[in-house]
């Protein structure tokens, strides 16, 4: 396998790290903390003109035809900038299966806008245990002459308080495995039976419970085929999984490089922190961590970009980024002592999005299963 980039890369990754330390600084990352939409409009549209919505899309759709690794390298810089908004819901847990399982009518109706910055969705599919199992699919979808009427409620749902679509996963029947009688479905989000109630979290991140009240969706607003729904939601997950690895790749850098800078400069008893052996190893392990977290990063994208896949590989990935994150940040703000802990630090502001990047296309102890499955245990 080569992990070399391109040239093209090497200057997207580039151009990408010199707009969004510009346009996207710490101070703007707290305001939208604060802000009730939690992204800023002016930004998304910026972005879209610079073809980041439509990075992965063909060109006869309005995007740039790039690869899924151009998009990776694109998803460690914004991880890095901690970028606040909805481009992970919108392009990885949506726009990639619409590309893939779309039909042709569906893709050119959703994917122009898309590209453009003009359509923002969300992707429904937990519900009263948080887990991403097909047996916790209860939302019930029942059949009524050429329409489908949903039932039931969905948690943790980014980002659909701006959401103009939301893709939804629910039961249309019964099988011998759970999987058997899931479809997806695209949903408009102004419909009025569809109520959004937001969830608190230690993050700030905007998770809502949606509750569908009799939703009435066209027969062809299905995505993929009907009852096969749980294809999509594994070719969502697995791609959603090395993305998010990508976002956390970027922050567990840039929580190194501030922590690294901070030791060379915080002098303490007649010379630099960093000069003490206590702060060494800490910075020590977070630098394996980091590069453990890009490796296995980069082996997984790799496998995907050249139509190859790998369950375990992805896996290992999200479930070591999960640990690493965590780890790097508590000893970057260990490390900087008690201004670490201050909301004022930008320390803090990675550290607070650890528990939402880890709970995202799947948690530690979910990548652990598909691992042993694996190996055949």
């Amino acid at each position: 396998m080569d992990f070399s980039f391109t040239e093209e890369q090497d200057m997207l990754r580039t151009s990408a790290r010199d707009f969004l330390t510009k346009e996207c600084p710490k101070a703007k990352v707290r305001q939208m903390d604060e802000d009730e939409k939690g992204y800023d409009p002016e930004l998304w549209r910026r972005m879209a003109e610079l073809g980041w919505m439509g990075l992965v899309l063909p060109d006869e759709y309005g995007g740039m035809n790039s690869s899924f690794m151009d998009l990776v390298v694109l998803m460690e810089e914004m991880g890095r900038n901690i970028v606040p908004g909805p481009f992970f819901s919108t392009i990885a847990l949506c726009a990639l299966p619409l590309l893939e399982y779309g039909s042709s009518e569906q893709k050119t109706k959703y994917l122009p806008q898309t590209a453009k910055g003009e359509a923002i969705w969300a992707f429904a599919l937990a519900e009263s245990s948080g887990r991403y199992k097909a047996f916790d699919v209860r939302l019930r979808a029942v059949l009524e002459g050429t329409h489908y009427v949903l039932h039931g409620h969905k948690l943790f749902v980014t980002d659909v308080h701006i959401a103009d679509y939301i893709l939804v996963a629910g039961r249309t029947g019964d099988g011998e495995r759970p999987e058997d009688g899931i479809t997806l479905f695209v949903v408009d989000a102004s419909e009025s039976n569809v109520e959004v109630e937001r969830i608190p979290t230690i993050g700030g991140d905007r998770q809502f419970k949606v509750s569908f009240n009799k939703v009435v969706v066209p027969e062809d607003y299905v995505l993929g085929e009907i009852g096969n729904g749980w294809d999509v939601v594994d070719f969502v997950l697995q791609r959603a999984a090395v993305l998010k690895c990508a976002e956390m790749s970027g922050a567990c850098r840039a929580a190194l490089e501030m922590t690294s800078s901070y030791a060379k400069e915080r002098v303490q008893f007649d010379r630099p922190i960093g000069s003490f052996q206590a702060i060494q190893h800490k910075l020590a392990d977070m630098l394996i961590d980091a590069d453990a977290v890009q490796y296995l990063l980069y082996q997984a994208a790799w496998g995907i970009s050249i139509g190859s896949p790998s369950s375990w590989q992805i896996a290992a990935a999200k479930a070591k980024a999960n640990e690493a994150y965590q780890r790097i940040c508590i000893e970057a703000i260990t490390a900087h002592g008690a201004v670490g802990f201050t909301v004022d630090h930008d320390i803090g502001l990675y550290y607070r999005r650890v528990k939402a990047a880890e709970f995202a296309a799947g948690d530690t102890d979910l990548h652990r299963e598909v691992i042993a499955v694996e190996l055949g245990l």
